[in-house]
């Protein structure tokens, strides 16, 4: 199963939660699911939903975490455990206070900076090298507002910039997926500059 490569999208599950900010990982990921012909599908047994399939040539399993935000981890565990691979076989993509809204920035390894589902894979897991697609958010400026600005819907002009880097950050994938992370990186960072707020 070394051939395989896992991309997680980070959320919160449920109807309530489906366009708020922080589940921009979960948005990146349904970009990914409607290239695939097959659908994601409940895995209990890896507390997630997940589809399988190849994107740009690598075989690809794509996991979108059902135990909330802040227990991320356990699927995360539960899903590089049971396909038997490293931490470097593996993409996840997360919402990003630090970042405004049409940027999108790649990274290898590195800490959760206060990420809560990012924490919670941490928990979980020993080796933190691990790509990462950190998804620009933006931040409401002061730090008691972060959980109600998190948990709400962006503007109409701030969904349209984190669309756009969603599909920048999507047009690079081929070069992640062929291991060429630094080109990667060159790519989308220059692409989504003139996206950001």
């Amino acid at each position: 199963m070394a051939n395989l490569f896992v991309i997680v999208g980070l959320g919160n599950p449920g109807q309530k939660y489906a366009e708020t900010r922080h589940n921009a990982g979960f948005w990146f990921l349904d970009r990914l699911v409607s290239r695939l012909a097959t659908p994601l599908r409940p895995q209990s047994k890896l507390l997630a939903e997940v589809a399988k399939g190849e994107l740009h040539g690598q075989e690809c399993i794509l996991v979108k975490p059902v135990t909330f935000m802040n227990h991320s981890g356990q699927s995360v565990r539960a899903v590089l455990d049971y396909f038997k691979l490293p931490v470097q076989r593996m993409l996840v993509a997360y919402d990003e206070l630090d970042l405004p809204p049409g940027a999108a920035r790649l990274k290898l390894g590195g800490g959760h900076g206060g990420h809560n589902g990012l924490r919670d894979i941490f928990r979980h897991m020993q080796d933190q090298d691990f790509l990462r697609l950190r998804i620009g958010i933006g931040h409401p400026g002061l730090k008691d507002q972060v959980t109600p600005y998190v948990l709400s819907r962006p503007r109409q002009e701030e969904q349209v910039r984190i669309d756009r880097a969603i599909d920048a950050a999507e047009d690079v994938l081929d070069i992640v997926l062929n291991d060429d992370l630094v080109k990667a990186q060159t790519r989308l960072h220059t692409a989504t500059r003139e996206f950001e707020l």
